[in-house]
């Protein structure tokens, strides 16, 4: 459960949030994409209210994208008709038109060779690729992305990794739930550090990872850094 939080997120912005796992980072991104019931308090997504009485939650996720660790793409769907499938549904894109914004994404992002592949055939890496190309097709003004590469083998998280960093060069505002210190550490405006449902300390990554004020920040990244992961 989220208790107090207040957190404003500025367009092209990049806020990676960390913590312990359960710490609230997850629900946090959900209650953003109105995937979570809001029992009190408020979500505004450029001036609008999104959790006033009557909003359709899906027109909201139509200009907000969330990719999980677990890739959840279609299994009986080659990687193409996965990319394409919302576009074409849920903002009547036609096919064509679809299918050539696809190929463009999956190009950029060193998919363009597996449009015809069904995601039992990819790597880790790549399905999570696909996956985060899946949202973008749906042309997001916002971009959530949560543990994106806790599912993945060490040597395929660099590959994910990078994605996210071209997205943020390319200016797109994104909200990361992290457990990667040194990415977070490179690629955030600021970061957020949760616990037990609340964001304890949020300050620009070279002041909370070198310079901490709250204790239970300090404790979080005493622990990391003795697991060498910073």
């Amino acid at each position: 459960m989220l208790k107090g939080i207040d957190l404003t997120v500025d367009t092209h912005e990049v806020v990676c949030l960390i913590g312990a796992s359960g710490s609230g980072k997850s629900t946090l991104l959900r209650c953003v994409n109105l995937l979570e019931p809001i029992n009190s308090g408020r979500i505004s997504l450029w001036g609008q209210d999104v959790t006033a009485p009557g909003i359709d939650p899906n027109l909201v996720r139509r200009q907000v994208g969330i990719v999980f660790q677990s890739f959840n793409l279609f299994p009986h769907m080659t990687v193409l008709r996965n990319v394409t499938l919302a576009p074409m549904k849920v903002r009547r894109v036609p096919r064509a038109q679809a299918e050539e914004e696809a190929r463009a994404l999956l190009g950029r992002f060193g998919l363009a060779d597996k449009e015809a592949d069904f995601p039992d055939r990819l790597s880790g890496g790549q399905q999570q690729r696909v996956a985060i190309v899946r949202a973008l097709a749906m042309k997001p003004q916002l971009m959530l992305l949560d543990e994106v590469t806790s599912a993945l083998d060490p040597e395929l998280v660099a590959e994910v990794l990078d994605v996210i960093k071209e997205l943020a060069a390319a200016g797109m505002t994104m909200v990361i739930a992290t457990h990667e210190m040194g990415f977070a550490k490179d690629i955030a405006r600021r970061v957020c550090f949760l616990e037990e449902g609340r964001i304890i300390e949020d300050a620009p990554p070279g002041e909370l990872f070198t310079s901490p004020k709250d204790e239970r920040t300090q404790r979080f990244l005493r622990r990391i850094v003795d697991a060498g992961r910073l």
